[in-house]
């Protein structure tokens, strides 16, 4: 939630005027090089010779988005009018342990649906919640209403899987619903200088419990690589009440804040600037791992059946 830009017009409008601004940019306000482990110094001489005048817009758009590449953080953008460069390595290079064609069979088609989440009451008494972004805003009401629906259930399970992020006011709301007490959930820290340690002291990050209907059953939320950014946040939360199991493959991390500057042609260059750490202080920019292992069997599949869905239900039932 917290976005600031900076701009940088001492450099030209040209291939190599782009490349130094947008290396200086990440240099100077980028928080996470020790964490990645990346020596940015080499990466400008590496990269340094690949840019010329007669380079063409999308030229520059892939040499640049491949020097970008060499953080390895799905957080990192750069915004062209025709396109953007992306990093998806957190995910890609992993079991997806997601089905879209499973989950809706679960969900079937009387499912209920509020700001985005869709929700039922499951064949064993067990509330099923998909939550696939964080985008939309929860409102009090929608949450109460929801959680009144599933009064009656043994437990619920919050199926978080491909949830990419988006605002994470949305995340804090949702996770507030699950404890009576305000929480130490985390600790941020702010850059304040261009060094690449120049950083505040740790501040707390806490959650206070919400004002309407909390949840105070037994809950699994199902977790894999594609959950990033606000989500990642989400299960950070989410380790800190009772009751709480979080299941499947870990998370994809994404932990830092966001920030924004500018590059002389006009593309816009997003990035992470405040680190995000867990209870132990340690940076959860890579990512979480689960209370239980599990992915998608191939036997299950061929059954119709999600293996992860099934052992969140096995877990509420014992």
């Amino acid at each position: 939630m917290f976005a600031a830009c900076v701009s940088e017009d001492e450099y030209d409008d040209s291939p190599q005027g782009n490349f130094e601004a947008l290396w200086r940019i990440m240099d100077e306000h980028y928080c996470f090089f020790k964490e990645k482990g990346v020596d940015w110094d080499s990466i400008h001489a590496v990269y340094q010779p690949r840019f010329n005048y007669g380079m063409s817009e999308g030229q520059q758009l892939e040499v640049l988005g491949n020097m970008l590449a060499e953080l390895r953080d799905g957080h990192v953008n750069l915004f062209a009018s025709f396109d953007y460069s992306r990093y998806w390595g957190f995910h890609e290079n992993y079991p997806k342990n997601y089905s879209d064609s499973l989950v809706r069979a679960y969900l079937g088609t009387d499912y209920r649906i509020s700001n985005g989440m869709r929700y039922r009451v499951l064949d064993d008494n067990t509330g099923y919640l998909r939550v696939s972004t964080f985008e939309n805003t929860f409102g009090s009401g929608n949450l109460d209403d929801m959680l009144l629906y599933f009064q009656p259930c043994l437990g619920l399970i919050i199926d978080l899987r491909d949830n990419g992020g988006g605002m994470l006011t949305s995340a804090e709301s949702l996770a507030a619903r699950f404890t009576d007490k305000e929480t130490l959930v985390g600790y941020m820290r702010h850059k304040t200088g261009k060094g690449h340690d120049d950083f505040s002291s740790l501040e707390k990050q806490t959650l206070k419990p919400a004002k309407g209907i909390r949840w105070h059953k037994p809950v699994v939320v199902i977790v894999n690589r594609s959950v990033f950014s606000a989500a990642n946040e989400f299960v950070k939360y989410m380790r800190h009440f009772p009751k709480v199991v979080i299941v499947g493959d870990r998370t994809g991390g994404g932990a830092g804040l966001p920030f924004s500057s500018e590059l002389p042609n006009g593309w816009s260059i997003r990035f992470s600037a405040c680190p995000i750490y867990d209870t132990d202080m340690r940076s959860t920019e890579d990512g979480m791992d689960p209370d239980v292992y599990v992915g998608l069997s191939s036997t299950d599949i061929n059954r119709g059946k999600d293996s992860m869905i099934e052992k969140a239900r096995e877990i509420i039932r014992q």
